[in-house]
């Protein structure tokens, strides 16, 4: 990832006129704008934009828990293999965190590994990750949700426009998350976004964004809020706080940006799927490297370019290509959680993991970025290659 924004040039003109145009910058018309652009590509019936995809997460359990569907010490599946910040809201909101295991083919849980867990153990709520633009077999895993009443929701921060056969990813969940930091599919620099079809989620969720209170709500949503607790000052109503929340609310900044560059998401999920599949074919003639199945998807958008090594030594010999070529490499998201300093202080209980703690000891990736020249392509390729 070489820029903060694709057509960096073009974008930061368009920023820098309506920063000298607009007269708010605060959360205003953009966001709403952007909000409802968003909702729609994505065919969501509400989306709401927060200030990073962290927060977005951590929003949705808030308000999960103000909606009292979820409560103090519900235990929530998490992706073992994820983000930090998919599984600390579970732990900061008072409820336990349940790791699922990862399918090194396809780098994300399965059904199958979501029945196994269980059988060991019931669950209220499933945090699934879609994980660098692949995906489980999600239809199959609503269903089981659906069947044993578990709510499933998505963080989708790295899997946006990536398409299965029964639709989007994101689209599989009660709710599902999105990020728009800079090495994301689209970037507003920082930014999240949350879509649903629950009326309730999305009421809900713009009183958690801006702290408790109801001015973001429609003026319908305000009077039915103000009746149920007797407000009938609109000077107090302004400082009347309902329930719990943050304040995660984005600036017209974001707004913007994310209106401007949602017109290039096509261009980027296309060349995004055409990079992976051009190196996936030296990938495929390489019998020291793991490939990826993801027969089970129609349409890749894919976050990076994951390097899973049959063993730990080969693993340290290809990081040393990359790093010898000039290639950005990373470890595979945050490895297996349960191995991370914060998860091994906070939770007693940890579970077997073997596919998810052969991905963290055998993987890495680097970025797929669509402004990757034909020459990047070929240097990333090189290293690839079985030598």
């Amino acid at each position: 990832m070489k820029k903060a924004f694709l057509y960096e040039g073009k974008t930061k003109k368009a920023l820098a006129k309506f920063i000298l145009s607009t007269d708010k910058l605060s959360m205003g018309p953009k966001c709403e704008e952007f909000e409802k652009a968003f909702a729609k590509k994505q065919g969501r019936k509400w989306a709401t934009l927060f200030n990073s995809g962290g927060s977005a997460n951590l929003a949705l359990l808030q308000a999960l828990k103000n909606l009292g569907r979820l409560i103090d010490g519900d235990s929530v599946g998490f992706s073992a293999l994820t983000w930090s910040t998919n599984v600390m809201p579970i732990i900061q909101l008072g409820m336990k965190p349940v790791a699922i295991d990862c399918n090194r083919e396809t780098l994300n849980v399965m059904s199958r590994q979501l029945l196994n867990r269980l059988t060991q153990q019931k669950i209220q709520a499933f945090f699934i990750t879609n994980a660098l633009g692949f995906t489980g077999d999600l239809q199959e895993i609503k269903s089981i949700c659906k069947k044993n009443k578990i709510i499933l929701l998505e963080d989708n921060c790295e899997s946006l426009g990536t398409e299965l056969p029964a639709g989007k990813a994101g689209n599989f969940g009660l709710a599902s998350t999105f990020s728009f930091f800079v090495a994301h599919h689209m970037s507003t620099i920082e930014g999240g976004m949350i879509c649903t079809d629950d009326e309730a989620l999305a009421e809900m969720l713009k009183i958690v964004r801006a702290n408790g209170w109801d001015r973001n709500l429609t003026p319908k949503s305000q009077k039915r809020w103000r009746k149920k607790f007797n407000i009938k000052s609109e000077f107090e109503s302004k400082y009347t706080f309902y329930d719990l929340g943050f304040n995660l609310r984005p600036t017209e900044i974001t707004g913007f940006l994310g209106l401007f560059q949602l017109q290039y998401l096509e261009e980027t999920t296309n060349k995004r799927e055409s990079n992976f599949l051009n190196l996936e074919k030296i990938i495929l003639s390489n019998d020291e490297l793991l490939p990826l199945n993801h027969e089970h998807i129609k349409r890749l958008s894919t976050f990076a370019i994951p390097v899973i090594c049959k063993t730990v030594s080969l693993k340290a010999k290809y990081i040393k290509r990359f790093t010898d070529a000039g290639i950005e490499i990373r470890p595979m998201i945050a490895g297996n959680i349960e191995r991370q300093p914060f998860y091994d202080k906070y939770v007693t209980k940890k579970l077997e993991l073997p596919e998810t703690d052969f991905i963290h000891d055998n993987g890495f990736y680097c970025g797929n970025y669509p402004e990757l020249t034909k020459k990047d392509i070929e240097t990333i390729g090189n290293c690839l290659r079985q030598k």
